[in-house]
């Protein structure tokens, strides 16, 4: 403390000497100290630096005042408080001061101390905020000095920006000191009132905000002058756009008189309500609604307001005048466009259409009829920065009509889409005819916006330009012409070229290769590293369009395979590039060999020993490896005998190092040698590879294991000989990974085909019966109960598998199996052998061997769960190998044993499932349907919920292979009095929908309404499953229920209400429990509403669907979890909604974070209420991400009141450090 309090004495003592540079350095000195967190100053000091910085700001040198200006800023955050009050009182009174300079450095001062004033000492922040206002309020109003007036406006408006809502007392005093500004005769305080007032208007009550903008419409009202006019408008817009939340309840005063003025002849006028209109589209979009039509058609019309000028020699001409003309031209605007403001008329109208088509995708048809054809037309506009906003909007209706195209899989997905894709197929003639003649312009702005807006049309209509490639090659090779273009004019016409050459078929660009490919090459040679990467992207594709290897191709390449090996070979030889660019030329370089590789025998000697070099290069390995991988792939069979040799050793190696994207190239590059060079590889080649197999085969990482085993296979199937020491090597470890309870899917798959191929390549211990024993050697132990139940399937999946190589051994087999049935050791083998008889059965019919029948239904009967489940899976799988012999026995045996009917439909449901899976399958089951559809009808009225939950998944699978005929049958049987029925009824419609098109989409879009209808049914149950089966359409068919939703919504909405009449209280012993019969009905409509936000969010009116949010964020522990979920996403999706809803939003929130549990509650109930606000928090933290929702007062107080209690506050923080930068977290898939 010593030291620092001698060293700022120095410091300051230097600051009165009389040489300037002293003064400055000592200065200089003093702010690195204050800069430092560590640094603390006894009261001595404090005082002496507040009273020399504060004089220093009076000093005659200019810089050493502009460094006493920042020392200032980080000086508040290190002295007490009467100090900060000291500084801040001299600066005001210096503000007013005689004296010019001082005055502006004082407010320059002000400014750094307020911007500087720590967030979380809000007493001294709200003490200082009042001094500060008090004084500015009283410049303002004073109008002595204009430039006193606008530095108080300035300071005012940021501390209204930065604490608001810590002035509200205050609000009042500033009103009255604004408003007679905007009358001012100087456009500059004008300028900045406005801006005051709409920070004022984010954190005012709504009284202060009533008074304002009546103030404001009645003044427009009266148009006293049109320059004050013009103020008010500017002012209402710039409130809308800070404060349009609460803007919404004026709308329908202002837009009148917005109207009226639009139509007065003053330019200046227009451009200010038509970008009033733009911030209303944006920021209100509710109230919005009734007036976009005279909006759009506003903007439309003075899109093309130029009086000045005229286009008809502009459409007489077809692009081909000289550039004189050009230049004449260029003369003629500069000319008149010092008086000429109809432009910014021009620009306001189309970033106001840009809004409203941005916001409106429910309107995009009527879009594409009347505002497209003129957006099209206006690409002809003289001035450069409105012609790019024109871009901007025509692109923001082609980014509308891109994401319904990939809402979902289905192949119709909405009538709408369809109709807008045809209605821009139509359009792009036009489109291509305006853009081309703008891609070959001198304004380099004006060709990046055209190559911009032609990437946006590709990427949403693939193929849209095949007609027109003619027409865009010009445009192409002039802005890839080193005279004409920038840099990035380059890098953005290469971009837009690979695109071209990714969304259309090959053989458009084949007669324009000639033109295309030159200008791509010297790109390639480019000194620029962007431009280089860039190229280099577009030549891969062009080798693709060369000469495809997936199909047929007639097109003559040889002329350009040496101009495209030559380029890329100068780029893949040197070293010393950027790592983008290495990267890319070996990606290149191996599409090249890999496609036109026959032709360039002669030069593989030079290429691969390079590829070889970057393989050892820890850099450039990864991408080597993939390049390599297209090599070896390639059906052109390029001759890589000369590296496997050095190369194998280096990919094995890679195996052992700690990158998962590289473990995974490497097994596939490898899988795919084995492949197409088994006969180039020697089985010392391959050991180096094989040994570094087994630490990968485990479950750590199934996606390696599964690339591990395929590799294995391919061994097996082509280089068995390599395969010596699999026994002792890899198989441990492959039983290991057998025995897992995570093997499933792929990987298991990759296990099945190794055993297959092993056994079928007959090496010594590795026959059928070895491995046999191997699977079943764990059973037979005493660790057999450590095993999983879940890697019993694996392992009986297994035994078949290997059982498939030798069919004739399965009746024995079998039979083993079945001893293990009919005297079962324990539990587990018994559950075991029934699963392995069931895989076995599933492929080879076991009809023949007497006793299985009865063995496995015998075993229904057992005391043990696990053996039920696994005879009925058996049984069904059984059923598959003999559908004429097993099916009618299931049938009579669910008719006969009402104790055993609930593991005999399951049985049941196996067979529908497992036969529906081929062609073949469904033909044999089609001639027992009627049978199976009648037994299960006996059934739907079920007491049991679990046994009618089967019949009815039994019934949807079985419609889905009839649905012609079925589908109406369950739709009749809606009919029935039976509300139990009716329950089951609609379960089955939840079965028949998947997230795959199938051939009852069609059917079920006619008839899910009568199915959906039931949401009105009497009984609760009907309506649950209804909800059920409505939120699975809208999850994985939106196109099904969008049309129905204003009829379904309402319904929706009212099954989220909490209704008294379904609570009641339980007497449990002395106790009285309370139970809502109506919370699980609840639950699966706050679920409906969370799918609706991801798939239907456009056909959602938004506010009525919050009001429907607030309730649950009141409701059970359940679905308050829910709601917060929502609250979250809504934030992100729409903020501005959720931000005109924020109060009454937040009070549920702060009574969930507030509550306390009862001190003798139990434990469950303290880890259920943490749970609580901690999701409660993480919705608070959503919000607070919206713009503007922190200078909320309600939000802003009670994030403060969770930041003043230590317990809130650290659990608020870490849910801030876990949230993601993005919204999504990003999935690392290295």
């Amino acid at each position: 403390m010593a030291s620092v309090s001698y060293h700022i004495a120095n410091l300051l003592e230097k600051m009165t000497s009389t040489d300037k540079d002293y003064r400055f350095m000592a200065t200089n000195d003093l702010m690195t100290e204050l800069q430092k967190d560590s640094i603390k100053l006894d009261d001595d000091s404090e005082r002496k630096v507040v009273k020399m910085l504060l004089r220093l700001l009076e000093d005659k040198n200019g810089e050493v005042q502009n460094l006493a200006v920042k020392c200032l800023g980080p000086l508040v955050n290190k002295v007490k408080e009467f100090h900060v009050y000291s500084i801040v009182e001299s600066l005001c009174d210096h503000m007013v001061s005689e004296r010019e300079q001082l005055r502006d450095m004082s407010s320059l001062a002000l400014k750094t101390v307020i911007n500087e004033l720590p967030a979380s000492s809000t007493a001294l922040v709200a003490n200082i905020c009042k001094r500060v206002t008090d004084r500015l309020s009283e410049a303002i109003v004073r109008q002595e000095d204009v430039s006193v007036q606008l530095e108080a406006l300035d300071i005012l408006g940021d501390l209204l920006a930065r604490f608001g809502s810590l002035l509200v007392s205050f609000h009042p005093n500033i009103l009255d000191a604004l408003l007679p500004q905007l009358a001012s005769p100087r456009l500059a305080v004008r300028k900045r009132t406005i801006i005051a007032l709409s920070h004022l208007v984010v954190s005012c009550s709504p009284q202060i905000y009533a008074r304002l903008m009546d103030f404001l419409i009645e003044e427009l009202a009266k148009n006293s002058s049109m320059s004050t006019t013009r103020t008010y408008i500017q002012c209402i817009a710039a409130i809308s756009r800070q404060a349009g939340h609460r803007f919404g309840e004026y709308l329908e005063r202002v837009m009148p008189l917005i109207v009226q003025y639009v139509a007065v002849d003053d330019d200046e006028l227009r451009e200010y309500c038509i970008s009033a209109c733009e911030a209303f589209t944006l920021r209100c979009p509710k109230e919005i609604t009734p007036h976009l039509s005279t909006i759009v058609e506003m903007c439309l019309k003075y899109i093309t307001h130029d009086p000045n000028y005229n286009y008809d020699d502009y459409d007489d001409d077809e692009g081909q005048m000289d550039m004189d003309e050009d230049d004449d031209g260029e003369e003629d605007d500069e000319y008149s466009d010092d008086d000429d403001m109809s432009w910014k008329v021009r620009r306001s109208s189309a970033k106001c259409l840009e809004a409203v088509i941005s916001t409106r995708h429910e309107m995009l048809i009527e879009f594409y009829k009347t505002v497209s054809p003129q957006l099209i037309n206006r690409f002809k506009e003289r001035e450069e920065n409105v012609k790019v906003d024109i871009f901007h909007a025509y692109m923001a209706l082609l980014r509308q009509t891109r994401p319904s195209l990939s809402l979902s899989l289905d192949p119709d997905a909405m009538e709408q889409e369809e109709g807008t894709i045809s209605m821009l197929k139509q359009q792009v003639p036009a489109l291509v005819k305006s853009v081309h003649r703008q891609m070959k312009e001198k304004s380099i702005k004006t060709r990046q916006g055209c190559f911009a807006l032609l990437t946006e049309l590709v990427q949403v209509y693939p193929g849209a330009l095949t007609h027109h490639i003619p027409a865009l090659i010009p445009g192409i090779q002039f802005s890839l012409g080193d005279k004409n273009s920038s840099s990035n004019m380059k890098i953005d016409t290469l971009a837009f070229v690979h695109c071209l050459l990714v969304h259309h078929s090959g053989e458009v660009f084949h007669q324009h290769i000639g033109e295309l490919l030159p200008p791509v090459v010297t790109c390639v040679a480019d000194p620029f590293y962007k431009i280089t990467a860039e190229a280099l992207l577009v030549l891969q594709q062009i080798v693709k369009v060369i000469r495809p290897l997936d199909l047929a191709s007639s097109f003559d390449f040889t002329p350009y395979t040496g101009d495209l090996y030559h380029c890329t070979l100068a780029r893949l030889r040197a070293a010393d590039l950027d790592q983008e660019v290495k990267e890319r030329a070996i990606a290149c370089m191996g599409q090249i060999i890999s496609h036109l590789g026959d032709h360039l025998q002669g030069e593989l000697g030079t290429c691969l020993p390079i590829f070889l070099d970057r393989l050892r290069n820890e850099i450039t390995r990864l991408t080597t490896v993939k390049a390599l991988t297209k090599v070896a792939a390639s059906p052109l069979r390029i001759d890589l005998r000369p590296i496997l040799g050095e190369a194998l050793p280096v990919l094995a190696s890679f195996l052992r190092k700690n990158q998962r994207a590289l473990k995974l190239a490497t097994l596939t590059l490898l899988d795919t040698v084995v492949t197409n060079y088994s006969t180039a590889l020697s089985p010392q080649m391959l050991d180096k590879v094989l040994v570094e197999l087994p630490p990968l085969i485990n479950e750590s990482d199934l996606h390696i294991a599964q690339l591990c085993l395929t590799l294995l296979t391919s061994t097996a199937k082509l280089h068995k000989a390599s395969l010596g020491n699999f026994l002792q090597l890899i198989m441990p470890d492959v039983m290991a990974l057998v025995r897992s309870p995570l093997l499933q899917g792929g990987a298991l798959k990759a296990m099945q085909d190794l055993f297959e191929a092993v056994v079928r390549a007959g090496l010594p211990g590795l026959g059928y019966q070895d491995i046999l024993t191997h699977l079943l050697a764990p059973l037979v132990s005493p660790q057999a109960s450590n095993i999983h139940k879940q890697a019993y399937h694996s392992m009986a999946k297994c035994v078949a598998a290997l059982t498939l190589t030798h069919p004739s051994e399965a009746v024995g087999v079998v039979n083993r199996f079945l001893m293990d049935v009919t005297n079962p050791r324990s539990p587990t083998v018994q559950s075991f052998s029934l699963l392995a008889i069931g895989e076995i059965g599933k492929h080879i019919d076991l009809s023949g061997i007497p006793q299985l029948k009865d063995a496995v239904v015998a075993s229904f009967s057992s005391s043990s769960e696990e053996v039920k489940s696994a005879a009925s899976y058996a049984l069904g799988h059984l059923s598959c190998g003999n559908l004429q012999e097993y099916l009618p026995f299931v049938l009579s045996e669910i008719e006969a044993n009402p104790k055993r009917q609930y593991l005999l439909l399951h049985s049941l449901k196996e067979i529908i499932s497992l036969q529906s899976k081929s062609a073949e399958g469904v033909k044999v089951l089609q001639g027992f349907v009627s049978d199976i559809w009648a037994q299960l009808f006996r059934h739907t009225e079920c007491v049991e919920e679990g046994t009618r939950n089967v019949v009815a998944e039994c019934l949807g699978k079985l419609t889905l292979i009839n649905p012609s005929a079925l589908l109406p049958k369950l739709q009749e049987s809606l009919k029935t009095d039976s509300p139990m029925m009716r329950t089951t009824i609609v379960t089955a419609i939840k079965f028949t929908i998947s997230d795959q098109p199938t051939a009852i989409d069609s059917l079920l879009r006619h008839s899910i309404g009568d199915f959906l209808s039931t949401l009105q049914d009497p009984d609760l149950n009907v309506r649950r499953v209804a909800l059920v089966a409505f939120n699975s359409a809208a999850h994985n068919k939106p196109s099904l229920v969008r049309d129905l939703l204003d009829t379904i919504l309402p319904q929706l909405y009212n099954e989220t209400k909490v209704r008294k009449e379904l609570i009641r209280e339980v007497e449990m012993g002395p106790f009285k429990h309370t139970v809502d019969d109506g919370l699980d009905i609840r639950k699966a409509a706050f679920e409906c509403m969370y799918t609706l936000l991801e798939t239907c969010l456009d056909r959602v009116d938004i506010y009525v669907f919050l009001e429907h949010v607030e309730g649950g964020l009141r409701d059970h522990y359940d679905i308050k979890m829910l709601t917060y979920l929502m609250l979250t996403r809504l934030a992100h999706l729409c903020p501005q909604a959720v931000l005109q809803r924020l109060e009454r939003l937040v009070e549920p929130l702060r009574t969930t974070v507030t509550t306390k549990v009862k001190a003798n509650s139990v434990k469950q109930e303290y880890e259920k209420q943490d749970e609580l606000k901690r999701s409660a928090m993480r919705a608070v933290a959503a919000l607070l991400t919206i713009p503007d929702a922190d200078k909320n007062p309600q939000l802003s107080e009670f994030v403060a009141h969770i930041k003043s209690t230590p317990e809130l506050q650290s659990l608020f923080e870490s849910i801030q450090r876990d949230a993601c930068p993005t919204h999504d977290a990003m999935m690392d898939l290295s």
